[in-house]
């Protein structure tokens, strides 16, 4: 909105300092400063809100160290990082960019789904919560409608360098999308079914948009398991986030993307906006959120966190890097897995359930070991900034 006022004002008035908003590095700074101060003042009145109507999380007993400490305090903190993100949002970026519309329905979409999870644990003192397959159901959907808005839209579009020199050819749809450490890079999802013929490739969105199903919800799903613990959802998903807000401005940049060889996305880097809002809600939620924790983000933060993340994955055409720059979530994901099937395995063979772990996810095993609780989360940071990293690098070893 104030994007759209300030571009008035330039174009009709030249108003002194009104040219700046077009420029979006300085919208990105503007976005990440603004979100920390609305997280940071709008936290403690929302703490308070959720003490008076005693949204308390109520913990079971586990046998972890200080567990017991955490009874009652308040959750449904995700409610920050929405508030934080989509504030500025709304007041620094171009409203019709289709991406950023995309990340504002994800962000609204996911936030409802993990409010009603996080509402119905409290109301009904029953940690299931909402019903694992209406999770599901909104988590398909929300992949059903990503995938179909970045197959079918016309404005998500590529532009590739020609063979002959380093300009770039004309815009084009396509489902392109790369895959990191190789030369030859570029993977077309609509190459799963050319064996069918030319006319198959029209079918492509056969192909594609259950693949977003599946990255939206296996990634939503690893950030809820990995909050668990003081800082460590939040710490991680601002750096995976961050980085894809890097590949983000790199591929919006035609400069960029013709010195680095990658395809260029005409209007990405307007995602670059969201990302600085994203991270500035993150960074002010773990304020809060750090051990001890004043506040839970909830499934109400971290289902929206996961979303949000798969979908940027999308977006800058980077989803099978996910593996590597999410290597966290995919870990504490497979440590559960790992541990279900074993135990399910050994008690159907031996009678006697045995576990890989002492107990899962995988956070909660090093509890179990006598780690404390921020020597884990410091730990797992370091991890995810050298995954960080590693993710950057690929866009020059290949």
């Amino acid at each position: 909105m104030l994007y759209y006022l300030f571009d008035y004002l330039e174009r009709a008035y030249q108003f002194p300092g009104a040219s700046l908003f077009a420029y979006l590095s300085f919208r990105a700074a503007i976005a990440i400063i603004f979100s920390l101060l609305v997280t940071a003042v709008m936290g403690k009145r929302i703490i308070t809100m959720l003490q008076y109507y005693q949204m308390g999380e109520s913990i079971r007993d586990l046998g972890l160290a200080g567990q017991k400490e955490k009874e009652g305090t308040p959750t449904m903190g995700g409610l920050m990082i929405i508030f934080g993100t989509l504030i500025p949002v709304l007041l620094l970026t171009r409203l019709d960019n289709i991406y950023i519309i995309l990340l504002i329905v994800t962000t609204l979409w996911m936030g409802i789904i993990g409010l009603a999870d996080d509402y119905l644990k409290i109301k009904r003192k029953d940690k299931e919560g909402l019903k694992g397959r209406f999770k599901i159901v909104g988590q398909v959907t929300l992949g059903m409608i990503v995938g179909a808005t970045l197959y079918f839209h016309p404005a998500v579009t590529i532009k590739q360098q020609s063979l002959n020199d380093e300009s770039f050819l004309q815009e084009e749809k396509s489902i392109k999308t790369t895959i990191p450490l190789l030369k030859n890079n570029e993977f077309d999802y609509s190459d799963v079914i050319s064996w069918a013929g030319d006319g198959a490739k029209e079918y492509a969105w056969l192909i594609f948009i259950p693949a977003v199903i599946f990255i939206v919800t296996a990634v939503s799903n690893g950030a809820n398991l990995t909050d668990g613990i003081d800082g460590l959802a939040a710490g991680t998903a601002s750096i995976a986030v961050l980085t894809l807000g890097l590949f983000a401005w790199v591929s919006g940049n035609i400069i960029f993307s013709n010195y680095l060889n990658v395809m260029y996305i005409p209007d990405v880097s307007e995602v670059v906006v969201f990302v600085a809002a994203f991270v500035g809600s993150l960074v002010g939620f773990l304020w809060y959120n750090a051990f001890p924790a004043q506040v839970f983000m909830g499934d109400t933060g971290s289902l929206t966190i996961g979303g949000v993340i798969a979908v940027l994955a999308f977006i800058v055409r980077k989803e099978l890097l996910i593996p590597v720059l999410c290597g966290v979530f995919l870990i504490e994901n497979l440590s559960v897995i790992l541990q279900v099937s074993y135990f399910k395995y050994t008690k159907k063979r031996l009678g006697v359930g045995k576990r890989i772990l002492k107990m899962a996810p995988l956070h909660h095993h090093y509890q179990k070991l006598g780690y404390h609780e921020s020597k884990i989360v410091s730990r797992f940071w370091i991890i995810a900034i050298m995954l960080a990293i590693i993710s950057l690098v690929t866009l020059k070893i290949r």
